[in-house]
Order: C-alpha cells, then structure tokens, then sequence
C-alpha cells in the first residue's frame, strides 16, 4: 500500500468512481470518423429553450458577482409552478448535489440507504463515500423496483430509501398505488427520496402524484432537475421538495452560492416556456415509438420505457456491439457494470438520429 493511499479513508479509497465519458469530438479523432451521435447520456436532443440561452447572455454581463444564495427568483418560479410554499424547496447542482446533501444531513456512519438496482450509479457513490452501508435490492422479474422486497430490506439502521420513479437505467416506472404502499410500509425514521428526474416524459396515467403527499408524510423528499427535458445539463440545476422543517436541515448542509448566476437565470426562463418542453416532449414520444417498432423488426426485447430512453437486449456482448456501433459514429450506453451484459441504453434523440441507431444497429446484428 502507497503512502498517499494509507492517507485516504478506507471507505472512500474502496470507491468505484463514476465512469464519465469522452467529449464527441475526442471519440471522433481516435477513431478517423465524422458526424458522429451521442444517444448515451439521456440529454434532450433539442437544447435548451431559446427564452434560457438568451437569459444565460444576459446573466452572463454580472460574473463578476456571486450568484444569490437562496435562488430567490428560482425559488420563486419553482414554487408557482409547482404551487408549493417556497420554504419546502432546496436548489442544488443537479440531482447529484441533492443526493449528496441528503446523504450529509441525514446518514451517519454504517447506517444504511436502501435503494433497487440496478438503478442510478450514484447512490452507492455518495452512500459509501458518506461512511454509510449501501443495500442494493435487486428489481422485480419485469425490471421494476420490488416494493415488497425494498420494505423487507428496510432495517433499524436504515435512514434513507433512494428510489428513482422512472427508474434509470430500464426506463420502468411505478405506479401510485405501489409508491403509496412503499411510502406507507416504512418506518419514520427512513426518509424516502422520490427521484424523478424524468416525470415530465411519463406516459403512465396512474403515475403517482408524489408532491401532494408531503403534507402527510414528513418524510417523503421529491428530486426533480432541469437536466432532461429543459435540456439544462450542461449548467447543473436541480431542487427538492419536502417537508418545510425538513429542507431546513438540509439547507444547513449545502455549500453557499452552489448553484450558479447562469442556472438560475437559465432556469427561471426554461419555466417560463412550456411550448419548448411540450416539443421536447413530443419529439422524444416520436422516438421511443420508432425505438419501439424498430427493435421489433429487429427481433430485439426492449423495455417499454417512461423517460427519454429505452433498455433494448441486443442478444450479443453489448459491449462488443458498443464498439461496433462507435465505428459507426453512434455512441450508445453498455450496461455491463450494471449486470445487465447483453443490454444497451438509447437515448431519444433527433428522428434522423434515431433512424441511424436502427440503421446502425442492422448493421452491426446483421439482422
């Protein structure tokens, strides 16, 4: 064991780190190949509204001043939209500063987040890097999280159950009477956070209605981001909303000016254009439905999905297929690391992105 590794917490040095990415244009040079697409990473194919761009421009003359701290006009916007008080709501750095947040106010050291999976990558990530105990419960046989499983996991030093509704990776959501039924079985000392980073794209029509729930359960936190359909992810805004005496605490864990002057004005604009959301929403049911109708000419099992991606079974090495499908120029996701070898993760994206995907795809199955 090196010295600088002896320095480090052993809980942090046993992390895996979460696998980014390389910029498009880095995969084109290694590769020799042009135009290529990146339908990997659940971002909207349309960008951001054009009200949040010019927004952004105009924010952009004060960065010489640090951004408000309380994201008193987000704050607001947020609070209408939704019409919640604006003190149930905390702004962070996307989803994954909440998580972080959530995990240092409420997680002390070996007590334990239950959570399905697979399912987002960083809840393990902040858990252990917390000092906690991750319990990963693995999904029902239809790819769905296991309500009845999750309840059993659930133990006297378990404080907080994470649970992405769609689920991330395999786009299958629960409906209400399920996520009423995990709300109602758990303990009041375990926190249930409802992560709904893709509820705008649910088609389900019994998709639970989790923010009118916070009245009555104290203990219930919903995440929501302006990462996915307002296709601000290159700027990191996300919130939660809870319990007023809740976000409180959480609002004493969170670093000061953690959302920037850009996010904000971006998002307060990005709400304020509904027509935009509703193309990107329109565009990406387009897609799946195209994913959906290809993958079955193609003889592939799919995942009927939620959000703005599908969890399609290749039949093959998904990573091999990954690769060939990269020679190509169309970059996808491998879930090998998640347990799931043969499967890929495809975003919606423009129509003729998409057809290129299949087209691709044909290619490489020989289908």
């Amino acid at each position: 064991m090196s010295r600088i590794r002896e320095l480090v917490r052993p809980h942090i040095r046993e992390l895996e780190p979460y696998p980014p990415g390389k910029p498009i244009e880095e995969l084109e040079r290694e590769l020799g190949i042009e135009s290529s697409i990146k339908l990997a990473s659940n971002e909207s194919p349309l960008g951001p509204s054009r009200r949040a761009v010019e927004a952004i421009f105009q924010q952009a003359e004060q960065l010489n001043r640090y951004p408000d701290g309380s994201s008193y006009y987000l704050r607001q916007a947020v609070a209408q939209h939704l019409d919640v008080v604006p003190e149930s709501l905390l702004f962070g750095a996307g989803s994954d500063e909440l998580l972080e947040i959530l995990v240092k106010t409420f997680l002390g050291p070996g007590e334990e987040v239950v959570y399905p999976w697979p399912s987002f990558a960083m809840y393990p990530i902040v858990t252990v890097g917390m000092g906690g105990t991750p319990r990963p419960v693995d999904l029902d046989a239809e790819y769905r999280a296991d309500v009845d499983k999750l309840l059993d996991a659930v133990g006297e030093r378990t404080k907080l159950v994470f649970l992405a509704n769609p689920n991330n990776p395999t786009g299958m959501s629960l409906g209400s009477a399920e996520f009423e039924r995990l709300l109602q079985g758990l303990p009041d000392h375990v926190i249930l956070v409802a992560d709904e980073a893709y509820n705008e794209y649910v088609r389900r029509p019994d998709y639970p209605r989790s923010l009118t729930l916070i009245a009555s359960h104290a203990t219930l936190v919903v995440l929501r981001t302006l990462s996915k359909i307002h296709g601000l992810a290159g700027l990191r805004v996300g919130y939660a909303v809870g319990d007023p005496e809740l976000i409180s605490y959480m609002e004493r864990a969170r670093h000061p000016f953690n959302v920037s002057s850009l996010a904000q004005a971006a998002a307060v604009a990005a709400l304020g254009d509904p027509e935009h959301l509703e193309r990107v929403r329109s565009l990406t049911h387009e897609g799946l439905a195209l994913f959906e109708k290809g993958f079955r000419e193609l003889g592939l099992d799919y995942l009927p999905s939620d959000a703005n991606f599908v969890l399609v079974d290749v039949g093959a090495d998904a990573a091999a297929v990954y690769e060939r499908l990269l020679r190509l120029g169309v970059i996808t996701r491998p879930l090998g690391a998640f347990g799931l070898a043969q499967h890929l993760r495809v975003t919606a994206g423009l129509p003729e992105e998409n057809q290129r995907l299949l087209d691709a795809l044909r290619e490489v199955l020989g289908r």
